[in-house]
């Protein structure tokens, strides 16, 4: 009988030359090819069906694909004479160079692009029919800008801009965050929204991909003045959302109190604010992006044969995620170490416990204010010293502050001090440049596509979900995406994986959809 080793190695090899239908099945009725050693293929029997999974409702992320002659045939682009291309990463250059003829000016979004088209050009290798469909994918369905007017302390009428990028809806309604901060402008929410397609994909859930936000710094800013704001902003995005239609979520900038006055506003405008039963806006657990950051360190480890249990760990940033990863560090019996804001840094080398996290979090609770005031509460904590934060020995770190934050020297610095793993609990705060250097140096990389989906679990299982259900789901994806890497001769590497596995779900729905 022939082993499983044997059989996969067969299968594997089926997979490079073997074709699918032309025609792509339905979403529900695509299934995994799954090996079942032999040793358990007496015991089952044909009566018995086959679990499915949210992957294995996937068109077949691990299956077979049609090497399609007629596809590659196809121009991709029919501007001055048309344009094929033969291999798949030829198909990769020609989607980025597009992305940069149309859209020069946003650099964080041709970053996105170009990572991400590096990712996929396996895919359009084996089924050139994909890379069509990426053409179409790039562009958002609909990009909302509007003026956000609203009254200061003083009087004074201030004007910011608001954002929602609604950029794909394929597989059900838009769901995304919503950011405040000076640093966001059109390139940075459409990078976050393109960013979030694959995300909210590599979960199997029913959710669309959208992202928004406004250039207001909220942490100079009273609250009667946050809130005048959230109320102007909300007056416009009204039109745009609601209950299964589009979901805004907490992000950089926005905690439970600007969500409460955003819903307020929505109320008030609209008869409908909820949807089964659950109120619009409504917040399932505050906590559950860190946690989820946290759980997908822990089965990053774990998969590795270590564990979370006495790591020192790196935190660089001081926001509600930082903290509720430190708070989760703490159950698992690891070290967290730092925290970091605007003012600079805080360094505890015996570590941070409970007691001292509950102390930085009354502080940074009240708006505004800054970590320097922790100082005067700790006897042993350093501030600013070392000088950079990155210079601190680490096992592993957690980078949940701004975006492009770990650049190459940072990463450079993090190997050097004997740091294992770079773990992202901000949007895009790795930069891809740095991404190489990781790879390069063999630190493991969890990319926030993947580790960021803690908010989409708990609004999906609920807000009375158990920390154990959480856990096994977080399992359930980190396998997923794992798969998927090795599938595309990546083993390990999870950035590929999270990409290519919430794309392929994205682009069969659009599949089966036509144009849209």
């Amino acid at each position: 009988m022939m082993s499983t080793k044997t059989t996969t190695s067969a299968l594997r090899s089926l997979r490079r030359t073997s074709l699918l239908p032309s025609s792509f099945a339905s979403l529900n009725n695509a299934v995994n090819v799954c090996v079942v050693p032999s040793s358990s293929r007496a015991q089952s029997t044909a009566a018995e069906p086959e679990k499915k999974t949210l992957v294995s409702i996937n068109q077949n992320i691990h299956g077979n694909m049609q090497l399609s002659k007629s596809w590659r045939n196809k121009p991709l682009f029919r501007r001055q004479g048309d344009v094929r291309f033969r291999t798949g990463l030829e198909a990769a250059n020609l989607l980025v160079q597009e992305a940069k003829r149309r859209d020069a000016h946003e650099e964080q979004f041709i970053d996105s692009v170009e990572s991400t088209m590096q990712c996929l050009s396996p895919i359009f290798e084996r089924n050139p029919r994909y890379a069509f469909v990426a053409k179409q994918l790039m562009e958002p369905e609909r990009f909302i800008q509007f003026r956000v007017p609203w009254l200061d302390d003083t009087g004074v009428i201030r004007m910011n801009r608001g954002y929602r990028v609604q950029f794909s809806s394929s597989l059900g309604p838009y769901e995304g965050a919503l950011h405040f901060g000076s640093h966001v402008n059109s390139a940075t929410v459409k990078s976050l929204a393109f960013d979030k397609v694959f995300a909210n994909g590599l979960t199997g859930y029913a959710l669309g991909a959208a992202v928004g936000g406004s250039d207001i710094n909220p942490f100079d800013k009273s609250e009667s003045e946050i809130q005048r704001f959230c109320q102007s902003f909300m007056t416009e995005l009204v039109k745009y959302v609601g209950p299964d239609v589009d979901l805004p979520v907490m992000g950089m900038g926005v905690g439970e109190k600007e969500i409460g006055y955003l819903f307020g506003q929505y109320k008030r405008i609209n008869s409908k604010s909820s949807s089964g039963g659950r109120p619009f806006l409504s917040v399932s657990d505050p906590s559950a992006p860190g946690v989820g950051v946290v759980h997908f360190a822990n089965e990053m480890l774990t998969d590795k044969g270590d564990s979370l249990e006495g790591k020192r760990c790196l935190i660089v940033g001081s926001g509600k995620v930082a903290r509720s990863v430190a708070r989760k560090l703490l159950e698992f019996g690891a070290i967290p170490l730092t925290f970091s804001d605007s003012s600079g840094h805080v360094y505890e080398p015996d570590g941070i416990d409970s007691g001292k996290l509950n102390t930085l979090s009354k502080i940074k609770d009240e708006r505004g204010a800054l970590l320097g005031r922790y100082i005067i509460a700790s006897t042993t904590a350093q501030f600013n010293d070392p000088s950079s934060i990155l210079d601190i020995p680490c096992d592993l770190c957690f980078p949940c502050a701004a975006m492009n934050d770990i650049t190459e020297e940072g990463a450079n610095k993090l190997a050097d001090n004997g740091c294992t793993a770079v773990i992202e609990g901000g949007y895009s705060t790795v930069t891809p440049g740095a991404r190489k250097i990781l790879k390069k140096r063999g630190l493991l990389y969890g990319p926030h596509t993947l580790t960021l989906n803690g908010a989409s679990i708990s609004n999906a299982l609920g807000p009375n979900v158990s920390d154990k259900q959480f856990a096994e789901e977080v399992s359930r994806i980190y396998r997923d995406t794992k798969a998927t890497a090795q599938e595309f001769n990546a083993r390990g590497d999870l950035f590929l994986g999270a990409n290519v596995s919430g794309f392929l779900r994205v682009a069969n729905a659009m599949l089966n959809q036509g144009a849209v």
